[in-house]
């Protein structure tokens, strides 16, 4: 596996080895390369099933990559194929960081959202009477709360590839742990839906694919943006 960086930020959607696909064929020791090409303050998100980050454990620890966090992506159009088994509706997406790195030297925009209720920590600002020397206390209700780790978002559906993600799932990944006109890193580009939310955010980007055929709808969608 070739790459380049260092990268700010490296975004990984790679096979879960679960299906009869040709290209659903785990890889081995990717987690290497991705630590080997991230700047001390970049991080990697990684999509996957509990099954398949289960299984990767090691390496990731032997990686040298350390567990910052994780989200859950919801899916509003979830499917599933198992009669015996729930219905499957969301997939895990973790973050990991060189063990090497301090995580408050790593670059960490935490997302806020349009807040829908009034936070119940407001207290007025006005004196009370009080034996001590307590004075007036405020919070300012900047009208925004910190995005939730829950994040629903339909999947999709008729994309180039059988597994592209949302763009603007991906985006949310971008914005939080990529600075702007940094550099995202993709080693399992697909048809390019990284590449497209990094433009779409104001960062650079490169992708690795290796189906020719796909690699090549990727450039055409990424040409579109530029």
């Amino acid at each position: 596996m070739a790459a380049h960086g260092p990268f700010d930020l490296t975004i990984a959607d790679p096979p879960y080895g679960v299906t009869s696909l040709w290209w659903d064929k785990r890889v081995d020791d990717w987690q290497a390369v991705a630590a080997a090409c991230l700047k001390p303050s970049g991080s990697l998100w990684v999509f996957g099933s509990l099954r398949y980050l289960l299984a990767d454990a090691d390496r990731f620890e032997a990686a040298g990559l350390r567990y910052a966090q994780d989200i859950v992506w919801r899916k509003a159009n979830g499917t599933g194929f198992a009669a015996d088994r729930f219905k499957r509706m969301h997939e895990i997406v973790v973050q990991f960081y060189r063990r090497d790195a301090l995580w408050r030297e790593v670059h960490n925009d935490v997302q806020r959202v349009p807040a829908v209720t009034r936070n119940k920590s407001v207290q007025m600002s006005r004196a009370v009477n009080h034996t001590g020397a307590i004075g007036a206390a405020g919070y300012h209700d900047d009208g925004t709360r910190i995005m939730k780790s829950v994040i629903e978002m339909n999947g999709v559906r008729g994309g180039l590839h059988g597994t592209e993600k949302p763009v603007a799932l991906l985006a949310i990944l971008i914005r939080t742990s990529c600075p702007p006109g940094g550099l995202v890193g993709d080693f399992f580009a697909g048809s390019g839906a990284v590449g497209e939310a990094a433009a779409l955010t104001g960062r650079n980007y490169v992708g690795c694919e290796i189906d020719p055929h796909m690699a090549e709808h990727a450039r055409g969608r990424l040409a579109a943006r530029a």
